[in-house]
């Protein structure tokens, strides 16, 4: 057998290096690169690696570890989970850094590879450096925090190990059902001891994503289901857009005249224009959809998990004949909320169903003018919202209104937290697929700025715009500087209404008179923060990073900041003020959060009592 002998960190990149994916008969590959910030953990394993690395891995300098691992979520997001960013980081805080990233990555289902660097397996040295030790069982580091955020978990204890963690770890990022983070804990020892690996360890190797088809009972079923209903509706996931979808999601919907609603993830499957799309549904979603919601006697759920924002806490349905019948990869998701479960890749799964409707004659019950009327009528309350003027300032549904005329269909634009995802998911137009990249399963504050930058190398030839609270700007903007670092240019429209005004609506909405959200000073006479709003100046914070930057007061100020930022060949800022409280809110939709049931607030009182009502409508599976 012929060998080759590398430290471990020097074989694990020329593995990946050689690691390819095929999807209906296109070959990927797979690792595009490293985003990596160094330390003591990792620096003369993986960095010496990266170094003298003769590959086509492309390294990247992270400046926050969270960061960057949501810069390489956002890419392979981005890239429908067919290319992907490995990250690494030294031992400790550097690791701990990545846990919250991990979460998001696996919440979403996108894959992610992490790195961290752990210590000493030889254990001679310790305690060194960051180590955190348990007495009860010394085989603890800080990276198993990162297990119950991982699809899959390995430590590499010696480097010959390394051959079964590298398939494993392929095996799970490659699998649409099992994606998520893994994460191999790399001890800064192992990472730079020799080993003769075999030289086929090396080989190029393809994983094919093979279409999961629906089997044939599992079509009967859906289709003796569908041809009993009279008022389908369509839900949209995240699966769409992965499962290369979209058209025949449309084709689908316009055979059997099926209205379609859109999850965050599922944005942008349809055109915003389509007759049949009726929008966002849920706690974020249209008046048009969630009438229709509250009416439907069969939800198709393709693609989605069925989150609580998207069955507004079980309450979006009401017709007690309602079925769910849910087309996913995943068997866990397709069994939620009592589902008949289609277990089957989303495109091949509606072009059988279809089929098969089609031979039997089905048509849904929807009249037409009912459906343009209801899709009619909001678009009336998406025109009033989009150019509502206020004298005392600018509205954060007219700052949208300005933003979506003005960018061009192609255009990418960035979420992820705050008051923002509601007012796009409801108002947002999208004309292209892929227009709309929301981090919503973890709704994560800090992703909007990273993850645009991550969205900029997916799609380097396209503007990519990050919509961000100055409360998620504030937590997490890093890799704003990587982007000026890599000639990434990413436009950032921060939106200042001073504070977490997001949360700050939803305690008022509950009884209280507001706590603990709003930036002010704190104040003498109350002992709180009451006082003046902060004055922060976010236009000069980007230019002292070497950003272009711009404030925004009013609709002109706002008009010509967007043209001159779209010239601009860096990186750039517009620095928005917005009035706090103007996001949109209700259309028949109820989150549930849980409210106090005892209080001193009458107020808070009241709120408990509403609740207990609202929650006697949910369904229970």
């Amino acid at each position: 057998m012929q060998t080759i002998r590398l430290t471990m960190a020097q074989a694990l990149l020329k593995f990946l290096d050689n690691q390819y994916v095929e999807l209906d008969g296109k070959e990927y590959k797979f690792v595009k690169g490293v985003m990596g910030i160094f330390g003591h953990g990792n620096v003369t394993g993986l960095g010496e690696a990266l170094e003298h690395h003769r590959g086509e891995l492309t390294y990247i300098q992270g400046k926050n570890e969270q960061g960057m691992v949501h810069a390489a979520t956002a890419f392979a997001k981005q890239k429908n989970r067919l290319q992907i960013f490995a990250c690494t980081s030294s031992i400790g805080p550097g690791a701990m850094n990545m846990v919250t990233g991990a979460a998001t990555a696996t919440v979403n289902r996108i894959p992610v590879l992490l790195l961290p660097g752990d210590i000493f397996a030889n254990r001679q040295p310790d305690p060194v450096l960051q180590q955190i030790e348990d007495p009860t069982d010394y085989t603890v580091t800080a990276n198993d925090a990162f297990k119950p955020v991982s699809k899959y978990w390995d430590r590499i204890t010696r480097p010959e190990q390394l051959m079964t963690a590298a398939l494993n770890a392929m095996r799970v990022l490659t699998d649409p059902a099992e994606t998520g983070a893994v994460t191999l804990a790399l001890p800064q020892d192992v990472q730079c001891e020799a080993y003769d690996y075999p030289i086929e360890f090396f080989d190029k190797r393809v994983h094919h994503i093979e279409r999961r088809p629906i089997t044939a009972a599992a079509c009967n079923r859906a289709v003796e289901v569908i041809r009993r209903k009279k008022k389908p509706v369509i839900i949209a996931g995240g699966g769409v857009h992965y499962s290369f979808a979209t058209e025949t999601l449309q084709t689908f919907a316009e055979t059997f005249n099926i209205p379609v609603m859109e999850t965050q993830a599922g944005k942008s499957a349809l055109p915003w224009d389509h007759p049949l799309n009726m929008g966002g549904v849920g706690v974020t979603g249209t008046l048009a959809a969630n009438v229709l919601a509250k009416e439907a006697d069969l939800v198709i759920a393709v693609g989605t998990r069925l989150s609580d924002f998207t069955t507004a806490s079980k309450t979006a349905f009401q017709n007690p004949d309602l079925e769910i019948l849910s087309i996913n990869v995943s068997p866990m998701d397709a069994m939620k909320m009592n589902a008949i479960s289609v277990v089957a890749d989303a495109k091949s799964a509606l072009e059988t169903i279809q089929e098969a409707l089609q031979n039997v004659n089905y048509q849904s019950a929807y009249e037409t003018t009912q459906l343009q009327a209801l899709k009619a009528k909001w678009n009336e309350e998406v025109d009033r919202l989009y150019s509502m003027d206020l004298k005392e300032g600018l509205s954060q549904t007219r700052v949208l209104g300005e933003i979506n005329r003005f960018i061009d269909e192609e255009d990418i634009i960035v979420c992820a937290a705050g008051g923002l995802p509601g007012d796009l998911h409801r108002l947002w137009r999208s004309k292209k697929p892929k227009t709309y990249h929301m981090e919503y399963g973890f709704s994560c504050m800090g992703y909007e700025v990273t993850g645009a930058f991550g969205v900029k190398l997916a799609e380097p030839e396209r503007e990519v715009y990050a919509l961000v609270g100055d409360g998620s700007y504030l937590m997490l903007h890093s890799e704003l500087v990587t982007s000026l670092q890599e000639g990434r240019k990413i436009t950032v429209l921060l939106f200042d209404n001073h504070g977490f005004q997001c949360i700050h609506n939803l305690q008022r909405a509950h009884g209280s008179d507001g706590f603990g959200n709003e930036f002010r000073y704190r104040s003498e006479e109350t002992n709180k923060l009451t006082g003046d709003y902060l004055p922060i100046d976010f236009a000069q914070h980007a230019r002292s990073m070497g950003a272009k930057a711009y404030t925004a007061r009013t609709v002109e100020e706002l008009r010509e900041a967007l043209k001159k930022a779209k010239q601009e060949k860096v990186s750039t800022l517009i620095d928005i003020k917005v009035l706090p409280g103007t996001n949109t809110d209700g259309y028949e939709s109820w989150w549930r959060v849980g409210v106090a049931e005892v209080s001193a607030s009458e107020k808070v009182t009241q709120a408990y009592q509403e609740m207990v009502k609202q929650v006697q409508r949910a369904r229970q599976m």
